[in-house]
């Protein structure tokens, strides 16, 4: 894996307020929802493990959150470089951002920018309607998942723990 991470692709506009950047992703990641030592063959069999858990999360169908993940998929990966992929869809159903974490045992191909394995995902689930949140809680991540020393850590972690804490620190 390469050691820098290209650009992210969220793009701060002048109408981001502070507020909307400056969410805590304590705020939409329980320490439940971390976890290590997943595995997963590839790209298509991490994202329906992601819809079942998501599914049990919210209410919202495991088919239609792997449809919603696929259908963004399809606009353009959403493996931001740094083997760090950030899969993320909205849904009516979900009234605020709920986060999933996965460390991958083995890294995945995920056809991300810089063509590198991803064996780091936080998964989003958005609500639809868009009062800020949603760009707060990518904002959030991205912020912190581009840093390598954070990447470090999440990829040292002997468990579920000291990922959340490393995510959920200032």
């Amino acid at each position: 894996m390469s050691a820098s991470c290209p650009a992210f692709a969220i793009r701060f506009t002048p109408s981001t307020s502070f507020a909307e950047s400056a969410m805590n992703i304590a705020d939409f990641l329980s320490p439940n929802d971390v976890m290590i030592d997943v595995a997963a063959a590839d790209k298509q069999k991490l994202l329906s493990a992601l819809a079942r858990k998501a599914a049990s999360i919210v209410d919202v169908q495991p088919q239609q959150v792997l449809a919603e993940l696929e259908k963004r998929e399809e606009l353009g990966s959403t493996g931001v470089g740094g083997g760090v992929a950030l899969p993320h869809a909205r849904f009516q159903q979900v009234k605020k951002p709920v986060g999933l974490f996965l460390r991958l045992r083995k890294p995945i191909a995920f056809d991300a920018v810089d063509e590198e394995p991803v064996d780091i995902v936080f998964s989003l689930l958005l609500p639809e309607a868009s009062n800020g949140e949603p760009l707060g809680a990518l904002a959030s991540i991205t912020r912190k998942l581009r840093k390598p020393e954070i990447t470090t850590l999440l990829r040292q972690a002997r468990d579920g723990a000291e990922i959340y804490r490393v995510l959920s620190a200032g």
